[in-house]
């Protein structure tokens, strides 16, 4: 089972809803991955011991100019304009080469080898309640996280019926679809605001593109307007959970602390909302269909109307 927490933009709340729904299950020894490799911070709150590391690396072309004639051809093939052919020089460009090695299969002279350029790191270790944790890290600079997020998940995915909860990057974009690739279902975190609507929607649109199926946390529930649940209700999009805007809610995470820990209410908030996941993933057939059983925060902590 793989549950991707993914959101539209970022600071809803993405890693305080993973990191929470980790501890709630940690009887069953999930697997954690941070792919926000760009700004990981899940380790914050689970406090990993990391004891093992690997570099990750991308595949570059160097040209032997003794032996390239110049032809153009390894330009040609090349999608991403990572090498160049000017005045029969062959120019490479490293942050633009995506590592496929169409240049160096297709170099007709053989004058093109590959070396390896350090992109990030992998880390892995215990974390808290026996949660196995592990995260990318990007190298400051570089450009691309794909690469990075796609082994981190190859890295720790090692066996059929892991328990695996991933914080993904915020946005749609080229990591966001990486890092929710294969999941059984996309957790997507909004708030109740205009910005959060137009951002969820672009969410949907992707999880609905990949054929995953989805549900909805509203975070700092009470502020804003109606439009993020109306959204929901008319796009049969079942709303999970609500969190409502709380001061002290804000001042746990602050010092670092989950929502399960600072607020053991939540506990069971968090186990529900798990087994409404294992129960709406099993209708991939028709994802958005899934009818909307919203859990209802306790009464000590109840959300205020919009």
């Amino acid at each position: 089972m793989i549950i991707a927490v993914a959101s539209g933009k970022g600071g809803t709340g993405k890693t305080t809803v993973a990191t929470s729904l980790a501890l709630a299950i940690s009887e069953l020894s999930p697997i954690v991955l941070d792919c926000d490799v760009e700004a990981p911070n899940a380790h914050i709150f689970l406090q990993p011991e990391f004891d093992k590391r690997r570099e990750v690396n991308i595949p570059i072309p160097k040209v032997d100019e003794k032996r390239c004639t110049g032809c153009g051809h390894c330009a040609e093939i090349c999608q991403y304009h990572a090498i160049v052919s000017v005045a029969d020089k062959v120019l490479v460009f490293p942050q633009l080469c995506h590592g496929c090695g169409s240049c160096t299969l297709q170099c007709p002279e053989k004058a093109i080898t590959e070396t390896p350029r350090p992109l990030g790191m992998l880390e892995a270790g215990p974390a808290k309640s026996g949660i196995r944790f592990a995260r990318g890290v990007l190298n400051v600079g570089e450009p691309m996280a794909v690469p990075v997020i796609r082994e981190l998940k190859q890295w720790q995915l090692v066996h059929d019926g892991a328990k695996v909860i991933i914080d993904a990057p915020p946005g749609t974009s080229c990591p966001v679809v990486e890092s929710v690739r294969g999941a059984d279902f996309v957790l997507l975190i909004t708030e109740p605001t205009p910005f959060g609507l137009h951002d969820l929607r672009l969410a949907v649109t992707l999880t609905r593109e990949l054929d995953l199926p989805a549900g909805v946390v509203i975070n700092r529930d009470g502020v804003g307007d109606t439009g993020v649940i109306d959204y929901c209700q008319n796009s049969g999009l079942p709303i999970l959970m609500r969190i409502p805007l709380e001061r002290r809610i804000g001042e746990a995470i602050s010092r670092g602390q989950t929502l399960v820990e600072a607020f053991p209410e939540y506990l069971p908030r968090f186990r529900q909302l798990y087994d409404q996941i294992l129960s709406s993933s099993k209708n991939r057939a028709d994802p958005v269909q899934t009818p909307n059983t919203e859990t209802q925060p306790p009464s000590s902590i109840k959300a205020r109307s919009p």
